[in-house]
């Protein structure tokens, strides 16, 4: 039997507005390139990926009965995707992106975390899991002294960790694996090497076209290129990329082999306007 992951975590509907460059914090007007909407959040971004890959996931997500929450929850059933969803605000965002990649995600809902209502289940999966992926938010924050009980390795994506943040250290301070970008860090690579000697057993750190770079449990330093593809959208490539990274781990891969996994699983969302192409017959873009 294939071995399964666990993932809680965002799952939103975000719009997305492509601009010739990010707006000056000044009052100005600025035409669109284009604009349209769709699934967001981390966790969804990494279930896509994780089911495209045909590994066995189940995601927790919280989102309301509003139209938005119908939204996300049609648009990832249709993709295959088997979610729990708990009751809360719909997560939405609207994400303003430049053609090279550059974003500002402005959240304009999010949910606060549950009173446990979900809990009895979650227990359950977070013992049956051969991986668990918390990622940042009120509701997964909460759930941690839960998985840290279980004792199913726990996987953490800190995105844009500047390495000081608050919000941030619990998360860290389970994490078997951990994830980065290296947008506001002084110093990835220390960084990594910082994870490790605090007790985690592979730390990865993405840089964008500049492929991404790791460290394993024996301190050894990794390296992956990104590989060349036509970009129509950035967003969730991150996300793919450590889904491409845990599905190989999960199959055996030494560390080398499972980042260009991550690799080849970044360059599959990066080809598509979605968080992945799963999505593309299920939401009907607008042409350009």
């Amino acid at each position: 039997m294939s071995s399964s992951v666990f993932i809680a975590g965002p799952a939103a509907w975000n719009t997305i507005v492509v601009l010739d460059h990010l707006p000056e914090p000044v009052p100005h007007m600025q035409f669109a390139e284009a604009t349209w909407e769709t699934v967001g959040g981390t966790s969804a971004g990494k279930a896509l990926s994780l089911t495209g890959l045909g590994r066995p996931t189940q995601l927790y997500a919280l989102a309301g009965d509003d139209a938005a929450g119908t939204r996300v929850r049609e648009a990832l059933d249709g993709a295959g995707v088997a979610v729990r969803w708990g009751a809360g605000v719909t997560e939405r965002h609207l994400n303003l992106m430049t053609r090279d990649g550059e974003r500002v995600s402005l959240y304009l809902a999010a949910p606060e975390e549950t009173s446990g209502e979900e809990d009895a289940w979650v227990r359950e999966q977070l013992s049956a899991a051969d991986a668990v992926v918390l990622d940042l938010a009120a509701e997964p924050r909460r759930l941690l002294p839960l998985a840290r009980e279980s004792g199913t390795p726990i996987w953490v994506d800190v995105h844009d960790y500047d390495g000081v943040a608050e919000f941030h250290r619990p998360f860290l301070a389970a994490a078997h694996a951990v994830f980065c970008n290296a947008d506001r860090l002084e110093d990835p690579v220390a960084f990594l090497h910082a994870r490790i000697a605090a007790g985690a057993h592979l730390a990865v750190c993405t840089r964008g076209a500049d492929g991404a770079v790791a460290v394993d449990e024996h301190g050894i330093e990794h390296r992956v290129r990104a590989l060349p593809v036509e970009v129509a959208d950035t967003n969730g490539a991150g996300d793919a990329f450590l889904a491409g990274v845990l599905d190989a781990r999960l199959d055996g891969a030494p560390v080398a082999a499972a980042l260009e996994a991550g690799a080849r699983a970044a360059a599959t969302v990066l080809r598509s306007r979605h968080l992945h192409p799963l999505l593309d017959p299920i939401l009907h873009l607008p042409e350009e």
